[in-house]
């Protein structure tokens, strides 16, 4: 047994405990903590103007009020200088694989020997550079149940770093199908109506806080099976009725037309990357209401990875495929008023790299206030959480961030976040002066 890796990882675990013990001696993390941010410009909700000099009062870990100007903070507050720069709300990602590094381009066999603790230290190292990089909050779509849900509950109870993970656990696919694996009897494996719904209510079971199903076959899985319909209509519409009962909203993996539709028609909330969308599913997008998560920046990632010989030859011929036409008919879906949220496949692709996507959208036509508000509100909206974040409002979690300049003049900006803060705690400080109360 190589003992390094593991020597390694759990020096990384001591590491971030200590700085999280850190933060709390430094009286970020109590209930009662009240802090004022000066911003310099403010982004109190996407769309709308940003707001000059202002102040935010934070009690504990709500936004408690907004004030013009920069009010004096009183004794025995801390208080947090971003006064030079512009303060928004935390990002939302909501296409993630926090377990994964596919970016990394790990060999099979590793891959395969790997066990729960293995991706719950790969998921505690992506978690931080997530949340650095601004996303404060994340759907995961696709890992291991008990080790994803375990990491969830440490970054909530305060105990490691990283986003407010909301996860669907492991894929529901059908046998052969994409994300089914070599398992037998595995436990997200269904065939048949009936079985499609154990399926979701074992991973509801287990804490999954949504569902997600393969609708199609996938660009990265290793077999020649295509990206057409894999599940059929009423498996689909079994997996929709049962999570829908259950007050759990569905995602679909869909690339296919026909799989597409045929998830869209069983009642579904979102379609994922949904390369070969046209002018007939956009209208039933619209008439469904369900969102469109395009994961624009993870093609590109998948084709270097398959040039360089670490996807096989299947991969490499499909993700050629769906590269050249991918970009095409989701800025078709966007003129067409399709709604769209913010995801980048990251697992597949890079972690921490997640503002990479923001340039994607604006490639395919949208402005730069419409991306922020697809990775803020619009994504709040589809995780059924708009009551909580994604907006500077009194009541709101305190998920705030801050750059050195608008990010609607220049998108590029959310490459290079300065501040994190994540529920009235701070994880992240560049360039910025913090007091606290003597």
């Amino acid at each position: 047994m190589n003992l390094k890796p593991v020597a390694l990882a759990a020096a990384a675990v001591i590491c971030t405990l200590s700085l999280t013990a850190q933060a709390q001696t430094q009286g970020q993390t109590p209930a009662e903590q009240i802090s004022y941010i000066h911003a310099g410009a403010l982004l109190v909700h996407a769309g709308e103007k940003p707001r000059k000099a202002a102040t935010i009062v934070i009690h504990g870990d709500k936004i408690d009020s907004i004030h013009e100007g920069f009010l004096n903070p009183p004794s025995g507050v801390r208080f947090i200088d971003l006064s030079k720069q512009f303060v928004m709300p935390g990002l939302i990602d909501m296409h993630v694989h926090i377990l994964h590094d596919g970016d990394k381009m790990r060999s099979p066999e590793e891959h395969s020997s790997r066990t729960s603790a293995d991706y719950v230290l790969l998921g505690l190292a992506n978690a931080r550079r997530t949340l650095e990089a601004g996303f404060t909050t994340i759907r995961d779509v696709g890992s291991e149940i008990r080790s994803v849900t375990a990491l969830r509950d440490a970054i909530n109870k305060g105990l490691v770093e990283g986003p407010t993970i909301y996860t669907s656990g492991r894929v529901i696919a059908v046998t052969a199908g994409h994300g089914a694996g070599n398992a037998d009897a595995a436990e997200h494996v269904c065939d048949g109506a009936d079985d499609c719904r154990r399926a979701v209510r074992t991973q509801i079971a287990l804490g999954a806080d949504l569902i997600k199903f393969a609708a199609t076959g996938g660009v990265t899985s290793d077999a020649a099976t295509g990206l057409t319909q894999q599940m059929f209509a009423d498996e689909m519409r079994a997996i929709v009725e049962t999570a829908h009962m259950f007050g759990r909203k569905v995602a679909a993996h869909a690339h296919g037309k026909q799989g597409i539709k045929a998830a869209l028609e069983a009642g579904v909330d979102s379609i994922e990357h949904g390369i070969y969308t046209d002018a007939e599913t956009n209208l039933l997008f619209k008439r469904t209401g369900a969102w469109l998560v395009p994961t624009l920046c993870v093609p590109d990632s998948v084709l270097a990875q398959a040039r360089a010989g670490a996807r096989s030859p299947v991969v490499l011929a499909k993700v050629e495929e769906a590269a050249a036409v991918h970009a095409k008919n989701a800025a078709a879906a966007i003129r067409d008023g399709v709604k769209v949220a913010f995801g980048t496949d990251a697992g597949v692709r890079e972690h921490g790299k997640n503002a990479d996507e923001f340039n994607h959208l604006l490639k395919a036509g949208m402005s730069s206030a419409d991306a922020i508000r697809a990775a803020t509100i619009d994504a709040a909206t589809l995780l059924g959480k708009a009551d909580r974040i994604a907006t500077i409002e009194k009541g709101k979690d305190a998920d705030i961030i801050a750059v050195a300049a608008s990010p609607i003049a220049d998108i590029s900006e959310l490459e290079r976040v300065e501040f994190v803060m994540r529920r009235g705690v701070v994880h992240k400080m560049q360039g910025t002066r913090q007091v606290f109360p003597q």
